[in-house]
């Protein structure tokens, strides 16, 4: 059997599976902490030792920008080439691609069960779909229909600049401007950003600042129901919401709008009853506009890179 290795390389974990080169149906996935590798090279390494295959070819879908020959991630410390990783591995090809550019491949494949919608609208066939999510950072894609195929954007729309929509945010920003001096959306939208959101919102309101995990957060925001930790998260889902419906609007996305990353599933319960619907429709004159687009909640996230590393191959 002839295989190829599709690879969905974050800032936290490093995802693989095979896939048969004519189809994206996936087999032997794996996941593994990055922590415990020094390098990209050392944990595909350890995979395919662990499987007993040698694929012909690989997609690797990585968390950072993609500049020619060179990759660096944004959120860890791995450097690699094209070239380097083609010879070592002996693979006849190789692609790479942005991890939410492999998600967003991923949309047209998804099945009913893998997806939720969270308020009104609905989706027109053929039309342009945003994709976006937090996992460690903020990933931000889209799909554009060109005849009965797609064609994924691949940039990093998560690092453009944060723009506060209440007087909290405001505050906040100020705070952060003063630390960071640019303040990027995936500074408050992200899994870390969570984090950090959590800690400067203590500040503003006269509390010590403590920096948790976004597990932590989202775990004490369901806990106890009204509190700090739940506060933020709905300011988060707010935050998300914004910068969810800005996306719609410059791609047009009457296709839909899909959230994926690791930290939205978390908050699953919470995201229904959260701002995030209210503020993507919140657009001003445009807010008719906004409204009939759907927007969805990818729950099979940890397999979604991983079929749009395959569907980029075939």
């Amino acid at each position: 059997m002839t295989y190829a290795l599709v690879a969905d390389i974050g800032g936290t974990n490093s995802r693989f599976a095979l896939c048969k080169t004519s189809e994206i149906e996936l087999y032997e996935p794996r996941k593994y902490p990055n922590k415990e590798f020094a390098s990209l090279a050392d944990v595909i390494e350890h995979y395919l030792k662990e499987v007993g295959e040698q694929p012909i070819e690989a997609c690797l879908a990585v968390a950072g920008p993609i500049q020619h020959d060179r990759v660096k991630l944004t959120n860890i410390a791995w450097e690699f080439s094209r070239e380097e990783y083609q010879q070592r591995f002996a693979w006849k090809r190789l692609l790479l691609k942005n991890d939410f550019t492999a998600m967003a491949m991923s949309v047209p494949h998804l099945a009913p069960q893998n997806i939720k919608q969270i308020g009104n609208g609905t989706a027109i066939p053929h039309m342009p779909i945003s994709v976006l999510g937090p996992g460690t950072g903020l990933g931000v894609s889209g799909l554009l229909p060109q005849g009965d195929r797609w064609i994924a954007l691949q940039g990093e729309g998560g690092n453009i600049d944060f723009s506060p929509f209440t007087d909290e945010e405001i505050e906040l920003f100020r705070i952060a401007r003063g630390e960071l001096g640019h303040v990027r959306v995936e500074d408050f939208v992200s899994g870390s950003g969570l984090s950090y959101l959590h800690e400067v919102r203590l500040q503003l309101h006269g509390k010590p600042r403590e920096r948790l995990k976004a597990e932590e957060i989202a775990w004490r925001a369901k806990m106890e129901h009204g509190g700090v930790c739940y506060d933020t998260i709905h300011l988060f889902c707010g935050m998300l919401g914004s910068f969810a419906g800005s996306q719609a609007m410059i791609l047009g996305a009457f296709g839909g709008v899909y959230i994926g990353g690791g930290v939205a599933p978390q908050l699953e319960e919470l995201f229904e009853t959260s701002p995030f619907r209210t503020r993507f429709e919140a657009k001003g004159r445009f807010h008719d506009y906004v409204k009939m687009i759907p927007t969805f909640m990818m729950l099979s996230h940890s397999r979604n890179a991983l079929i749009g590393a395959a569907a980029l191959l075939r």
